[in-house]
Order: C-alpha cells, then structure tokens, then sequence
C-alpha cells in the first residue's frame, strides 16, 4: 500500500479593484493557486498455485485546487516576453478564484495461467472519474484591456464531467521466451462513456444578464477493439528479427442531450445543425525492427512502423450555438534506428537514436470565421531528429545523467488557413505570414495560411541534466536528495508563426530530497 499527499497554499494575488459581474471576491491576496491532491494505492500479489498468479492493484484520487491560469496581463504585442505581469499575481474579474475539483477511482486484475508451452494471460481494468474546472478564460479583466475604446475579455467557462466509466480487456497467449522463435496473439476491447456538460459565461453571472440555461450536456461513447500478433526469430547468433500486426476498428459517437436556451427557455441552437454524430474507423497497423546484438554491452538497433489515430468529435462547439466540428482518422509512418550500451562496469549507460515519421490526414486545432475552436484534418506533416542520453554512476549512490533532443517538424499543406488573433476588428498580435482579411457576420476575419509552420508544441531542441544521490537506511528504506534541469528551444504554441506565441530558452530547476520506506515516501 502507498499513500501520497502533496499541499501547496494559495499565493496568487488578484489585483483586480474594480466590480464584478458575477461576485468574484477582488481584490484579494492569495486568491488561488494552492491544492490539495490526495492518492492512495493498493496492491496485492497472489500465487493460488504454481502455475497461476493472480495480481489486484486498486487506487483512488481526490484532488482540490486551481485550474490553469491564463496571465493575458503578461503578454506583449511584439514580443514572447511575459514579464509585464508577475507570476504570483494576476487581475481577473469574474471566475470566483477558478475552482477545480475531480475525484477519480480505478482498479485492475492481471492473471495469468503457465500451461508450459505458452501462457494466457488477461488484463482487466476499469476507471471512472467525476468533478469539473472552472476558469476565467479571458485571463484578465475586461476594463484593462480596451481595443477602439472598447473594453474586451468577459469570459468564464466551465466544463464539468457528470461520470465517466472506462474499461479495457485485453486476453493474450504468448509462447514461453528464451528460444529463437517468440510470438504473441491477443486481441483487446476497450469502452469509454461519459455525460459532460459546458457552461458559458451568463451563467454564472449575478446581474440582470444571467442566463441559467447558458449550458449544454453531451454524451460522449468510445469503443474500440483489436486484433494483434507478433513474432520474434533470431535469424543467426546475435541477430533477431521482429514483426507485429494489428487490425483495429475505433468508433466514437456525439449526442447533444441539452441545447443552449436562453433566459427564457427557448431554444438558440440552430435546427440544421448537427446533434448525433457517429465516426468509425478500421485500419492495420505494423512494425518491423532487427536488433544486433553486438556484445552484452553493446547493441544496435532499426524499426519501421505504421499507426493511425482513430477519428474524432468536438461536440462542446455547441455552447457557441455552433455545429459539431470533426476531424477524420490520421496514419503515422515512423522509422528510427539507434544504439544502446552498458560501459565500464554498468556504471555508465550511452544510448542514441536518430528517427523520422510522415503524418497523413494530420488531425489539428484552429478557429472557424466565427473565432470558435475547430477540429479539421491538414494534409501532412513531417519531422525528423536524434535523441542521446547518459547515465553514469561515478560512485555506488550517485547518479548523474544528461540527454539531449533535436527536433524539425513542418507542416505541408498549401491551401489550410487558420485564424489569427483579432478584437473588434483589429489585428492584436504580430504574425509573420501575409494576412488575408475577410467581411463577416461578426467583423472581419484574418487569416494566414500554415504551409511550412512547425507542429504546435515541439520544441527544437530539449536539453535535461540531473543528478541523485541516495543513502540507504538501516530499516530497508532510504533517504535521497536529487534535482533536474531542462532547458527548450524554439517552441511555437500555435499553428501560425507570431512574435508573442512562442518560447525559446526557456528553462526550468528542480530540487528534491525524500526520506522512503515501508512503500511510501514523505
């Protein structure tokens, strides 16, 4: 059994001395931030004979805290510097300190039954989870932040997860390993439900505005089975090659349970809009690698291989009174080859790798004409890079390790475009590409197209350096003290390339130091 309790207390301040719409307490000094995540885990371990062995591990989460903080105070036009607000405080008018509350619950069973030439083994697992999160979306008051005279940023949001069950099996048989030839063949069902409901800002307002009925509930059903199997042959002394198969079928399905009404219960979502959609996919999947075994410290290795991301639904842009947005299964080819090795005596580990992979039908995340968030298919992306990593243990309790990454990605498509930011017709940021204007119902509308962009959130090159040093106990515990540091390269965060959406250098230090024993560490 194990235990972990984390607590941090609140230290943001929120500045905002103006009024309130919706009776967030301002200004008040430490207002969010802090937490309360309490785990505990049980496992137990049973050999009900002496072929079959029978493992139950149940766990249980109750987390209490803030949800993430948007610092729109932070940011720059012109520049990714966001010094211009502190870390600790920020200046929000609605969002009542942005609450978040989730309590989660799951367990698993591994059995497995020894008949000699192979064993079966299957995997059951279940998880279900509840709470929601609420927050001022805009990240800052809307009287500080005028665009013509106008003061821009009344935004709250919350999304709140009624249930959610999941649950998986997986039944596999695989011969007993230690000759030349190994092979598996099992296949896998997997089941996610859940009812969501999203709620928009006049709901929670406490002025004439207030709209109870700003909300919808969604019903929201995953299935997904597979078929697998894979064989091992060492070819010749040191020499194995390996190849794997799957068929898998991915279905999910949307249902809008409860539209948009405004105050007076009358329905704003428009009837030739979208309120059941059901997307399926069936596809193969497969990899292929050899490995050489040059010495026992030494190995070398290639692998190909091709997967797909199943289809998806974002239903929650029906709380803008906008249709469902899809996006249509995407398949990976990836291929990579390395090295690792064990020197001097196991103390010191080296590995490296270079690889590439070509995504087709790319599913990403933009905005439509109206600035809600969408899901659609681009036509492909591609990316290729290395990874090195060291280990080394210069004396028996300490550890020392260094990696580094290298990453280029681009997307390739010459005719997506995707909306920048803009308020009240106005460009509010600074992007590179040439911007094409467009009239709308709700203003103009600005685009750039994204051929060539990097993918969002892949950073150039990462570079990490820790170390630990542990000093075992005379109880069968041990005390250790250890830290990391990582450092990232250029990162863009969203499709289009501006000077404010990105990051470069950014670093981040870590100290730690626990004492642990008896399966829990304080």
């Amino acid at each position: 059994m194990s235990t972990l309790l984390q607590h941090r207390s609140d230290y943001i301040d929120n500045a905002y001395a103006g009024v309130s719409q919706d009776s967030t307490a301002t200004p008040r000094k430490d207002a969010m931030g802090g937490f309360d995540d309490r785990n505990v885990r049980v496992q137990l371990a049973l050999t009900p004979g002496e072929r079959f062995t029978l493992d139950l591990s149940g766990h249980a989460r109750w987390y209490d805290g803030t949800s993430t903080l948007f610092h729109r105070g932070a940011l720059k036009k012109g520049s990714n510097d966001v010094s211009a607000e502190p870390r600790n405080t920020v200046s929000l008018d609605e969002g009542n300190d942005n609450p978040q509350s989730y309590n989660t619950y799951g367990g698993s069973a591994r059995a497995s039954y020894d008949f000699g030439p192979a064993t079966l083994t299957s995997i059951t697992a279940y998880e279900t989870t509840s709470g929601f999160s609420r927050g001022d979306t805009d990240g800052g008051a809307g009287a500080n932040f005028p665009v013509r005279g106008v003061a821009n940023g009344f935004g709250q949001s919350q999304g709140q997860i009624r249930d959610l069950d999941q649950w998986s099996q997986e039944v596999r048989v695989a011969g007993t390993p230690g000759g030349r030839f190994n092979w598996q063949l099992g296949g896998l069902y997997f089941d996610n439900r859940d009812i969501t409901d999203f709620y928009q800002r006049t709901f929670f307002l406490t002025t004439a505005a207030r709209n109870p009925n700003n909300w919808v509930r969604l019903h929201d059903v995953n299935t997904s089975w597979a078929g697998f199997g894979q064989v091992s042959y060492e070819l010749m002394d040191k020499l194995t090659v390996t190849l794997g198969g799957r068929i898998t079928e991915d279905k999910k399905r949307t249902q809008l349970l409860k539209t948009v009404q405004n105050a007076a219960g009358v329905n704003q979502y428009p009837t030739n809009f979208r309120r059941d959609v059901t997307l399926k996919s069936t596809k193969p999947s497969w990899d292929a690698s050899i490995l050489y075994q040059a010495n026992p410290d030494i190995s070398l290795y290639s692998r190909v291989a091709q997967g797909f991301r199943g289809p998806t639904i974002q239903g929650r842009s029906a709380v803008f009174n906008s249709d469902f947005s899809t996006a249509n299964s995407e398949t990976i080819l990836s291929w990579e080859t390395g090295i690792k090795t064990r020197l001097l005596d196991n103390t010191l580990t080296l590995n490296a790798t270079v690889f590439g992979y070509r995504v087709n039908d790319i599913q990403l995340n933009g905005n439509d004409v109206n600035g809600n968030g969408i899901l659609f298919n681009g036509n492909k992306a591609e990316a290729y890079g290395m990874e090195a990593e060291a280990n080394w243990k210069p004396v028996p309790n300490l550890t020392l390790g260094a990696g580094l990454s290298l990453l280029h990605s681009a997307i390739r498509d010459k005719t997506t475009e995707v909306q920048i930011c803009a308020l009240n017709n106005v460009v509010v940021c600074t992007p590179s590409a040439p911007v094409r204007a467009v009239p709308g119902a709700f203003g103009t509308t600005y685009l750039v197209k994204i051929d060539g962009e990097p993918l969002p959130n892949a950073p150039e090159y990462n570079v990490d350096l820790t170390a630990r040093y542990d000093q075992p106990l005379g109880n069968g515990g041990r005390a250790f003290i250890a830290g990391d540091f990582n450092i990232q390269g250029y990162t863009q965060f969203v499709l289009y390339k501006t000077k404010e959406f990105t990051a470069n250098g950014n670093f981040e230090g870590r100290p730690e130091d626990r004492l642990c024993g008896a399966g829990r560490c304080l």
